[in-house]
């Protein structure tokens, strides 16, 4: 599929530069896509788990399986927050392959997180490390990607 060099968006002067680089940020698109469906799933997770506990909004205490299954929504939203930006700098700024492969690491561990803490908090730390590992190698790898991208402009 061809590609414009430039896109223009009607109404403002922002100009949005397209880089080539091998597989287009379609690879990033679908991991963001493939992580927003899972945050969805751990959506309905709460909602059935406070569904079959009795356990009404705003309350967020009363069962320690409810409270286990809400952690990990909450935790997840609270790792968007940075994984979002962090996979389309690196994708745009290193290389979208390894972003998007970083980024199914990164939803890997998120899934061993959610399994391991549901069952018992105590099994939540491997996946953990897997997300945050990816999560740092995206960031660290995105900074460096902007800072040489501005001293070779420079």
């Amino acid at each position: 599929m061809l590609r414009p060099d430039r896109y223009r968006y009607p109404g403002c002067a922002l100009i949005i530069e397209t880089r080539n680089r091998g597989i287009h940020m379609e690879l990033l698109a679908l991991v963001t896509v493939l992580i927003a469906m899972e945050y969805f799933f751990l959506a309905v997770m709460v909602a059935k788990s406070r569904s079959a506990t009795g356990i009404s909004a705003p309350s967020t205490i009363g069962d320690e399986k409810f409270e286990r299954v809400f952690r990990v929504q909450q935790n997840t939203m609270e790792q968007l927050i940075i994984f979002f930006p962090a996979l389309w700098i690196f994708g745009y700024y290193v290389q979208a392959e390894i972003g998007a492969a970083l980024g199914v690491v990164f939803l890997i561990g998120r899934i061993v997180y959610a399994r391991g803490y549901v069952q018992d908090s105590s099994k939540r730390g491997p996946g953990f490390v897997i997300g945050s590992l990816a999560l740092l190698a995206l960031m660290l790898g995105g900074l460096a990607g902007v800072v040489i991208s501005l001293l070779q402009a420079a």
